[in-house]
């Protein structure tokens, strides 16, 4: 890709360095520096000359230019005077590429606007995050894992630069000082370029614990910026996975068995290869595929196939057998034990309340914006794919395995990605593409369909929960209980499975250590995977956990006459930053304020991820059912803000996509089949349901927490708890059933009160969107006190 911006926020595309050229761009550096995640700083001494494994490609090169440095790093200089940041975690539009290039921009003293930024190849040595413990990016772990190690490295860089200048002029390098890639001699006015001291900086030992910045020194860190993405994006020049164009490509359509683990059983080729423009039809074990010069071409090669599935075992599989595997497992599994203080048992017998509840969440979908995608060319001598990944070493690793090839001869493309959400640290897609491409010659374009994309998902699992609190005389819980039942992702992905008995600490994530003082606590969980594979989704186990805790927290404080907010404030009294973003977010709520009849607020407030979010949404509630949104307000308490613009940006939209779930998603399943299809079975919140957003940032010197999840925690129970302000009915299952919600009297209203010239105009003022809501299809229960 040619950036037509020169240097400046330029973003290097992988294909930047394909095999051809990479020699070109090392004769042309002069500095590579980095360290290993883990905190192992490598080096070698000189005149030693180590192979390069070379970034952006995957294979290697002897690369001597670069004597004397590790392989890899986050770094490099060149003679001409570019200066590349290699980001080890993917941007999928939560703006990583900006803010672990501000970490190295800081320490090296040049701009964002001085760099180009390119995605690390796959290497689990120099880009292994640590506390994932594996390249990928996931968890809202990048900024708290590169907070210190890319600071160290552009620090160590910095340090090496200013030693090769003071040795040019024979100063000490206290008399030195660098800005904007250009080191001076204080006394003197003296100048060098980092250009032009690339080479001889090979030359300087590599430091060892370098002081970093004092926060109050920082130019980058903790100031708004334009995004280094923002102008490829601006002018279309950004590639995404599903851009990539190969000399040579053609186009693959496939056809997926529409039930987990069927089997293709025959294919009637024939009239498909009679269309122009059809290349090739090909088959594996459990999908069809037709290659053509362009993709109508393969669409209507595949639509004349004649396929022939075997469903197999899982042809009955229905939600209703799910949801009956789950509530049965409830009740008789054996539980593993998540967190167990006090005699949660004793404490609830001799309570003077108990409540108790069962809350339900159903199987959801990623639904990103852009569709699963592979671009794949297997040769004898190597694999070479185009993607857009979450896990680059994940994806070389399948494909080595599909393709028969050496890890080090698969050669991984990895582009910015429309969304991930956890489906992309799945290599499943990566599997299936490689198992086609090594039929043919050329490099092959998979493009899943939506309707693919939706019902072929990893989804996040279904969860069957009960809670139960004992309460004192005050009102207050002295015991808590929770108990969530549902499948293990970690059992999913990992690729030895989880061992029975073995607790995924992603099913109690938000449950086990909730911000509240609570004397007695037993948080535990029975395993009941569902027969089918699940995944992370947006936000994991806070995003299923916090619901049920925050809207329990809720019920609770209904159960004894005590306002909501208040209720919190007294079990929060040894959180301070937990209170500290309850307060903020009540007093620019304005909670208490009179509001219109049903119209109500809700509160929320966890702590995931390493960061604080109280969040507060007003919301109205029609006759006739319909939810609508008229506020939301956040605060945040992340530790140090590195980028404040990101920070709301990302607490919007993840509250928006979990808002879309807690409203309108839930994947079924019926006859073995998913049956939501797209994106009108399968609702997001559309722009003009979007109300007024606040996002209220606390500042703090706290290290950096996570941030792309938060605001998807916050939505469901913040939403379920206004619900119940403005109707007084609780409800516990997503998605929010609009049925559940509406007035007693609606059908007389609508229907029995209004003329009929009118009655258009009266429903839809009433319900205001035609296509929205959708129910469960379960009644919710009352809390039993």
């Amino acid at each position: 890709m040619t950036n037509p911006h020169g240097p400046a926020y330029g973003l290097l595309e992988s294909t930047d360095l394909t095999v051809s050229s990479r020699r070109r761009f090392l004769q042309g550096t002069g500095l590579l520096m980095g360290f290993v995640w883990l905190g192992r700083r490598k080096a070698f001494a000189a005149g030693e000359e180590p192979s390069l494994k070379v970034i952006g490609g995957g294979g290697e090169d002897t690369g001597n230019a670069f004597e004397g440095f590790a392989p890899g790093g986050f770094i490099r200089i060149g003679r001409d005077g570019s200066i590349t940041f290699v980001i080890p975690s993917t941007e999928m539009g939560q703006g990583i590429y900006t803010g672990e290039a501000m970490l190295l921009a800081e320490e090296l003293e040049v701009g964002l606007d001085q760099v180009r930024i390119m995605p690390a190849p796959p290497n689990e040595e120099l880009y292994r995050q640590p506390i994932l413990k594996s390249q990928a990016t996931g968890g809202s772990t990048s900024i708290r894992g590169a907070w210190v190690p890319m600071r160290q490295a552009g620090a160590a860089a910095r340090t090496m630069l200013i030693g090769a200048a003071a040795a040019e002029w024979a100063v000490p390098s206290e008399e030195c000082r660098a800005e904007r890639a250009v080191i001076t001699h204080i006394p003197s006015g003296r100048t060098l370029t980092y250009a032009a001291l690339a080479d001889a900086s090979i030359r300087q030992p590599v430091p060892q614990d370098v002081p970093l910045k004092d926060p109050k020194d920082f130019k980058l860190i903790g100031k708004n910026t334009r995004r280094v993405d923002t102008p490829s994006k601006v002018d279309g020049s950004a590639q995404y996975g599903i851009d990539v164009k190969v000399e040579g490509m053609k186009i693959a359509a496939i056809s997926i068995c529409p039930v987990p683990d069927g089997k293709l059983v025959a294919v009637d080729d024939s009239q498909a290869r009679k269309i122009k423009g059809v290349v090739d039809v090909i088959k594996i074990h459990n999908a069809v595929a037709v290659t053509g010069d362009h993709f109508w071409a393969a669409r209507q090669g595949l639509a004349a196939l004649k396929i022939e599935w075997d469903y197999g075992a899982k042809a009955s599989l229905s939600s209703d057998s799910i949801w009956a595997d789950l509530k049965q497992a409830s009740e008789t599994g054996k539980p593993v034990m998540g967190r167990s203080e006090g005699d949660a048992d004793a404490k609830m017998a001799s309570a003077a309340k108990r409540v108790d509840a069962v809350y339900e969440l159903p199987l959801l979908a990623h639904a990103t914006m852009e569709p699963i995608n592979t671009t794949v060319h297997v040769r004898p001598d190597a694999c070479e794919i185009w993607l857009g990944t979450q896990a680059p070493t994940a994806v070389q690793q399948v494909a080595a395995q599909v393709s028969g090839l050496p890890p080090e001869k698969v050669i991984v493309h990895n582009h910015l990605i429309g969304g991930g959400f956890g489906r992309r640290l799945v290599a499943d897609s990566v599997q299936q593409a490689v198992e086609f491409a090594k039929q043919v010659s050329y490099p092959i374009k998979i493009i899943w369909t939506r309707e693919q994309d939706l019902q072929h998902d990893l989804f996040r699992p279904a969860y069957y929960d009960r809670i139960s609190a004992g309460l004192g005389a005050d009102g207050f819980p002295v015991a808590w209980t929770d108990r969530t039942t549902g499948g293990s992702v970690l059992g999913s992905y990992l690729p030895t499975g989880l061992p029975e008995g073995v607790l995924d600490s992603d099913a109690i994530e938000g449950a086990a250590q909730p911000p509240y003082a609570l004397p007695s606590i037993r948080v535990d969980w029975i395993r009941k995977d569902p027969p089918i594979k699940v995944n992370w989704w947006r936000g994991v186990g806070p995003t299923h956990n916090v619901f049920v805790v925050e809207s329990f927290m809720d019920e609770l404080a209904h159960a004894v006459g005590k306002d909501p907010l208040e209720y919190r404030r007294v079990l929060l009294k040894d959180n301070p930053r937990a209170l500290g973003v309850l307060n903020l977010a009540a007093e620019k709520a304005g909670w208490g304020s009179p509001l219109p009849e049903r119209t109500g607020r809700g509160i929320s407030l966890h702590d995931s991820f390493g960061s604080y979010l109280a969040t507060v949404v007003e919301t109205s509630v029609t006759p006739a059912g319909q939810i609508k949104l008229k506020r939301i307000v956040a605060a945040v308490d992340c530790g140090f803000n590195i980028l404040p613009d990101t920070i709301k940006a990302q607490i919007e939209g993840g509250m928006i996509f979990g808002l879309s779930a807690a409203m309108y998603n839930g994947i079924t399943f019926k006859d073995g089949q998913v049956e939501q299809s797209n994106f009108h079975d399968y609702r997001q919140m559309r722009i003009n349901e979007v109300p007024p957003f606040e996002v209220h940032i606390i500042p703090s010197t706290e290290g950096p927490g996570g941030i792309g999840e938060s605001g998807t925690v916050s939505a469901a129970p913040a939403l379920g708890n206004a619900i119940f302000a403005a109707t007084g009915k609780r409800l516990r299952r997503l998605p929010f059933s609009r049925e559940e919600l509406q007035a007693p009297d609606i059908a007389k209203q609508t229907l029995g009160m209004v003329p009929p010239v009118a009655l258009g105009v009266a429903i839809a003022a009433s319900l205001g969107d035609a296509e929205t809501g959708g129910s469960s299809g379960h009644q919710s229960q009352p809390a039993e006190v």
